[in-house]
Parts: C-alpha cells; sequence; structure tokens
C-alpha cells in the first residue's frame, strides 16, 4: 500500500461497473435499481481516511520546576515613590551620593519628622523617606495621602536646595573677595579645547589645500611651480578659509553644511 490511500474514492467506480456488468447480463439475471447511495456518493465522493482514528490519550508532560529556586521578588512600599520622584527630577541622579554606612543602622538615627538630618546630605532618598513618614501618620495627626505628601516634602527639598545655593554663592563670593584664585569653568576649559582642535583643523586644511594645488599643478595646470606655496598670501586659501569661518562649531549658529576647504582625493 502507496502512501495515498485512493479505495475510498474508488468505491463510486467499482459499483459503476457492477452495475454495467449487470446490465449486460439482464438476460439471465433480473435488473435491480441502484442503491441509495449511489448517487450521493458519486456527487459527494469520501474523503481519504473512511475509519475515524483511535483518540490517542494525550500525554502529560513532567512538570519542570522552573521557579523553584527563583529568588521571590522584593517590593517595598518606597520604590514607588523613588520612581516618581526621581522621574520628576532625573538630574537629581548625577550629583553625588554618600553610601557608606557604619553600623548598618542608620535607620535608627533619623528623625524624619523634618526633611534634613544632622548626619546625612539631602537627597533624593531624605525625600522619600519624609513622604514616607508623612503618609504613615497616626490617626490623631492629619492624614496625608500620596501626592499631598509628596507636594509637602517636595517644597521642603526645594527650599534645602535654594538655601545651599545662596551658601555656595556667598562663600564663593567671600573667597574672591579674600584674593582666592579659582580656575577656569569646565565650560571655559571646553571652549579653550574646542578653539584648539579648530585652529588643528585650520592647519590640516591649509596643508590639504597646498597638496591640491601641487597636484593641479603637475597635472598641467597655470599653477607656477616657482612660486611659493604660502596659504596666507594666496587669494584662493584666503576666500576658502573666510567661507568656512563664520560656520565653526564653537559659534551660536553652529556648524552649516555648505561652504570649506578642499577634500583631497
Amino acid at each position: 500500500m502507496g502512501r495515498y490511500n485512493f479505495a475510498p474514492q474508488r468505491v463510486h467506480q467499482a459499483a459503476t461497473r457492477l452495475l454495467q456488468a449487470r446490465e449486460t447480463g439482464r438476460a439471465t439475471i433480473a435488473s435491480q435499481p441502484p442503491p441509495p447511495w449511489y448517487t450521493v456518493i458519486g456527487n459527494l465522493p469520501p474523503s481519504e481516511r473512511l475509519v475515524r482514528p483511535p483518540l490517542q490519550p494525550a500525554q502529560r508532560k513532567g512538570r519542570k520546576a522552573s521557579k523553584l529556586f527563583q529568588p521571590v521578588k522584593l517590593q517595598y512600599p518606597e520604590d514607588q515613590l523613588r520612581l516618581d520622584f526621581f522621574g520628576d527630577h532625573p538630574w537629581e541622579l548625577a550629583r553625588p551620593r554618600q553610601i557608606l554606612e557604619d553600623d548598618g543602622k542608620d535607620y535608627q538615627k533619623f528623625d524624619w519628622s523634618q526633611l534634613d538630618q544632622p548626619t546625612k546630605q539631602v537627597d533624593g532618598e531624605s525625600l522619600v523617606q519624609r513622604q514616607a513618614w508623612l503618609m504613615g501618620l497616626p490617626d490623631t495627626y492629619p492624614a496625608y495621602t500620596k501626592a499631598g505628601a509628596y507636594d509637602k516634602a517636595r517644597k521642603e527639598f526645594y527650599e534645602v536646595r535654594h538655601t545651599q545655593e545662596i551658601e555656595r554663592r556667598v562663600a564663593r563670593e567671600e573667597a574672591l573677595w579674600t584674593g582666592a584664585e579659582f580656575g577656569p569653568s569646565p565650560l571655559t576649559v571646553g571652549m579653550e579645547l574646542e578653539d584648539q582642535k579648530y585652529e588643528e583643523w585650520r592647519e590640516w586644511a591649509a596643508k590639504e589645500i597646498m597638496a591640491y594645488k601641487q597636484l593641479s599643478g603637475s597635472s598641467g595646470s597655470a599653477l607656477d611651480q616657482d612660486s611659493p606655496l604660502d596659504p596666507v598670501l594666496d587669494a584662493d586659501v584666503l576666500s576658502a578659509m573666510e567661507e568656512v569661518e563664520p560656520s565653526v562649531p564653537g559659534s551660536k549658529r553652529g556648524q552649516t553644511a555648505q561652504g570649506g576647504a578642499f577634500v583631497h582625493a
């Protein structure tokens, strides 16, 4: 038996041949009408399989303890408060923080009835603990919702930050008054480095223009080989420099996409 079983489709053909054989021998055998299923099976031939396959019981796979040794996810009420605060103040994460603990019991030394603590710098964690303390007040005190406690702690946090900024500004003015000298700011250092790179690029562009003109002169252009190749005295070099100079990266407008020195081949 091959891959496909066409026996069900050939039932109608076999019945047709049998009826034709009976009509041929009508003289000896009385003619009989075709069976009731003959017309139906001719219009609607059966499928390949006439027998329904036996139902196989599903084999249950062995249960694998995939999460047996997986640690339980720890969740704390302060986690959502931290997400809310640092989502609104992402630059607070850039401030340096002190995470060193002497004995691991700093939580017993802090009184979060106020935001500023004597032995701890004010940061985002201080606001979170202050908000949690306000939300956990007993019934004898006015209750704070999550939003109300966040607004109150946030205003206190802004006041502390404002006071610290004033103290730093006054300390700098006092130091300058007494003769202290501060180094350049990070912005000034960045501008100096940018100017240095621009001057290096300017020298490189002049050399590339000289090389391009030498290449053009060797191919038979009108460049005089005996003339000095001084980029300062060359009119083409000066025009190229004047075209590029207004669009330096350090300007307010920024670097544009037009003009520039010749590019070497």
